[in-house]
């Protein structure tokens, strides 16, 4: 894909304007460093100055500056400084929401600790940290909180669900995230919504305070670019999504570093909008209690022209799991839309170790889950040199597992169960082109290596088991081949 230079020119054009514009003090509008002291009038005057002038940078200086929602604003940047620390404030109504909507698990979203709103030339960067105190959104010390403050015990359930963000940006243009490192967010970390020109660069995100803690969220947003950076998660690291009816393409993720409890690389769960155009690669995936890479259609989207390449993963649950459903949620009261697709997809050179059996999430586990639907197939999927080593001990009547269909449930592959396959399951598929899959399989598994159940057109060559040839199992069919 064509993107670095389309990304190099935007970071450029961007960057470009810094020397140009004047630098303000968020001390000289009456900031205090304390970490007591709530500055949020203070940061909104500084980030207001710069924007009447056409633009300029907020400077965050040493010490610990406490906030609510701010909002950034045309061509302002913010400049947290090493030895500089913002922190969220630990009163939910102390946040703001924009584009408020309610997410896959049923919660409401929208508020945010730093936000922007159709503003073009942004930034957020600098060698210091933006830590969201997410711990202090847990519910016994929100509950607190809001006792503490007065609030009616009636009325505390919805500023407890709504847990802000740390930085969302909607409908923004010309973005530029660089350097900065971004903490323990209530909910997820960074969020761009119908965004166009974004680059992500060089950033640290750890983010384990609460539940929903998403690394980077790429949702209905075009020509995105995400390199050189270091993504430790409580939920998804990196998660492509749609929760419009637009779409996310022209994506780009780079030689990152990603840990997650629940999914490294994610397209998915929210998926209205099409995902096209997507390239994923020369990424390390360490010590990730879920899948590493899902690729996920449940709300309509049309999954296409999709590479993830040159990929390691150590210590994943299940290295690769592909979805295509009919669950078929809605956001934002949009129209439901139609069934979704997957074509054209393409995986190659991703080496995983999965995670020892006392470990993962099923009982036994398995390296690759893929299914489609009875009525709607995934299509033209390839996989190239793919290596996977695990551990595992199936029993020889979990060779007649049913495999659940789940079609119109939350996209998941821990209620699939223990599947008849310990290397690959597939089924529903049409057109699948699968090149030098070698599995190596510690313990005494009596599950069949490799299980296809319906699927149609199929090219398969040099598969292999512990260096040995390995066959192909059909479901229904009393045959094994190598095709």
């Amino acid at each position: 894909m064509k993107l670095n230079v389309l990304f190099l020119i935007a970071y450029l054009l961007t960057t470009s304007l810094w020397a140009q514009n004047s630098v303000v003090n968020v001390t000289d509008f009456g900031a205090v460093g304390d970490s007591t002291t709530l500055n949020t009038t203070s940061f909104q005057q500084a980030i207001d100055a710069c924007a009447k002038e056409g633009g300029g940078t907020v400077r965050v200086g040493e010490g610990i500056f406490k906030i609510g929602t701010i909002f950034l604003k045309d061509n302002v940047k913010l400049w947290v400084t090493e030895g500089a620390k913002i922190i969220g404030s630990e009163n939910p109504m102390d946040y703001k929401s924009i584009a408020p909507f309610v997410d896959a698990t049923g919660q409401p979203r929208g508020k945010c600790l730093i936000g922007a709103e159709k503003a073009k030339g942004i930034a957020i960067y600098g060698k210091g940290i933006i830590d969201g105190q997410g711990k202090m959104f847990l519910y016994k010390n929100m509950n607190a909180t809001l006792e503490k403050l007065g609030v009616l015990k009636e009325k505390r359930k919805p500023l407890i669900a709504d847990r802000p963000f740390l930085i969302r940006l909607v409908g923004c243009e010309d973005v530029n995230v660089s350097q900065i490192t971004l903490r323990q967010s209530s909910a997820w970390t960074l969020h761009f919504f119908q965004c166009k020109n974004a680059v992500v660069e060089g950033i640290k995100i750890y983010s384990h305070a609460h539940r929903n803690n998403d690394g980077i969220d790429i949702d209905s947003s075009t020509d995105i670019f995400i390199k050189d950076s270091n993504i430790d998660a409580g939920d998804d690291a990196v998660c492509i999504k749609a929760t419009s009816p637009l779409p996310t393409q022209n994506v780009e993720v780079e030689n990152c570093t990603l840990k997650s409890d629940w999914g490294a690389i994610k397209f998915g769960t929210e998926s209205m909008g099409d995902f096209k155009d997507i390239h994923i690669h020369d990424c390390t995936i360490n010590e990730t209690l879920g899948g590493g890479i899902k690729i996920l259609s449940v709300d309509g989207a049309n999954i296409e022209n999709i590479v993830i390449e040159d990929i390691k993963m150590y210590g994943v649950d299940m290295p690769i799991f592909v979805r295509l459903g009919e669950r078929l949620r809605t956001y934002r009261n949009a129209p439901k839309e139609q069934v979704g697709s997957m074509k054209n997809i393409l995986l190659k050179n991703i080496y995983a170790e999965v995670l020892p059996a006392n470990k993962t999430r099923v009982a036994s586990p398995s390296g690759i889950l893929m299914t489609g639907t009875d009525q709607h197939r995934i299509e033209n999927f390839r996989m190239e040199k793919i290596e996977i080593k695990m551990e595992s001990a199936g029993k020889k009547e979990d060779k007649n597992n049913e495999v659940p269909t789940l079609e119109t449930k939350y996209p998941e592959y821990i209620p699939f169960g223990v599947l008849p396959a310990y290397g690959m399951y597939a089924r529903n598929i049409k057109n699948i082109t699968i090149k030098n899959l070698h599995f190596h399989q510690d313990g005494n598994d009596q599950r069949y290596p490799i299980l296809f159940d319906n699927v149609i057109s199929n090219t398969s060559k040099n598969l292999k088991l512990n260096n040995e040839k390995v066959f192909i199992h059909f479901a229904k069919s009393e045959d094994e081949n190598e095709l």
